[in-house]
């Protein structure tokens, strides 16, 4: 039996003593070898994202990620007319935003995401499809199309966009990036980070100004019901007479109570808003619709049958979002 257990030891301590070490993922305390630059991704990268990163469940980088990334040339500033849709106010989440009607100076530092697959060739609050590879940015107030300078502020890296959608609907954001932009930032695996935004006007240095543009007037009724959007304020009122059953006179619309996630002059910016939070809020199990009236396109979500349906679901879209909808009854 002695004999049997000697060589057994001897091979257990030489394979012991031979073979690999544990391994040990890296952390905090693990030291990483200095990095000058990133290598430009050809595939999907594994991005290892924090809470509240910069997409949502199957959004993210495409399957496929095109050489040269980091060779692709910032946005360049030029004189563009501005889209009079995106100059007038709307209302998302309850939250008024007044955007620019002209190209004026601006800085803010701020939490930056960016927005991938999911949106990709989707039209923008410009009409334009959203190019993920390009270098564009969305912002919930800059002129649109306008331009900006977006610096990484942990490592002082800039790049310049063109801003051409609305957004980030979200409480702690200042800027959605595209993928191009947010890789050439170093913001892909953290999924957002702090950065400085400074928008920029074209031909600043030579005298030549940005185009004007001044959005038609609207109507005291828009304004009006503008403001009460704004803030979140009583109900509407149900809508009179029934046409039948369990519905309303306006164009059959079922009655309950709704949830107002936006509100419009502008029906294509209506439709731009509810493209994204069917996205982003994915995990809604009621339709999602335009009413217009008014002047005013009203995106909203529901009917509930009571007003604690309706309440349990806007706290899951404040939590997501950062605001919470108003309500409706009809």
């Amino acid at each position: 039996m002695k004999r049997l257990l000697a060589p057994l030891a001897a091979a257990l301590l030489m394979a012991a003593c031979g073979g690999p070490g544990p391994v040990r993922e890296p952390g905090a305390d693990t030291p990483r070898a200095p990095t000058t630059k990133s290598p430009t991704p050809t595939k999907k990268p594994t991005a290892v994202l924090k809470r509240g990163g910069g997409f949502y469940k199957d959004d993210g980088p495409a399957d496929e990620i095109p050489d040269g990334l980091e060779d692709i040339p910032d946005a360049e500033p030029k004189w563009e007319p501005l889209h009079k849709p995106a100059t007038k106010p709307y209302v998302v989440l309850g939250k008024e935003y007044v955007p620019n009607t002209a190209v004026k100076p601006y800085k803010v530092r701020g939490i930056a995401s960016w927005y991938g697959k999911k949106f990709h060739g989707q039209k923008t609050s410009i009409g334009e499809p959203y190019d993920m590879f390009a270098m564009t940015a969305a912002h919930t107030t800059l002129a649109l199309p306008s331009y900006a300078r977006v610096t990484n502020i942990q490592t002082g890296k800039s790049v310049i966009v063109r801003v051409t959608d609305r957004g980030p609907f979200h409480a702690d954001r200042v800027i959605d990036l595209s993928y191009t932009a947010a890789y050439k930032l170093g913001l892909i695996n953290g999924g957002s980070g702090q950065v400085e935004v400074e928008a920029i006007i074209p031909g600043e240095a030579s005298g030549t100004t940005y185009a004007q543009v001044t959005p038609a007037r609207p109507s005291a009724g828009e304004s009006d019901d503008i403001a009460q959007f704004a803030r979140g304020s009583a109900e509407e009122k149900p809508v009179q007479p029934t046409t039948m059953a369990g519905m309303s006179s306006e164009t059959g619309v079922a009655k309950g109570v709704y949830l107002q996630l936006g509100a419009f002059s502008s029906v294509d910016n209506a439709e731009n808003l509810k493209n994204h939070l069917m996205r982003e809020l994915d995990w809604l199990a009621e339709p999602m619709r335009i009413h217009p009236a008014g002047g005013i396109h009203r995106l909203q979500l529901g009917p509930y049958a009571s007003r604690g349906d309706a309440e349990r679901i806007a706290d899951k879209i404040r939590a997501a979002l950062g605001f919470k909808p108003t309500f409706v009854t009809r």
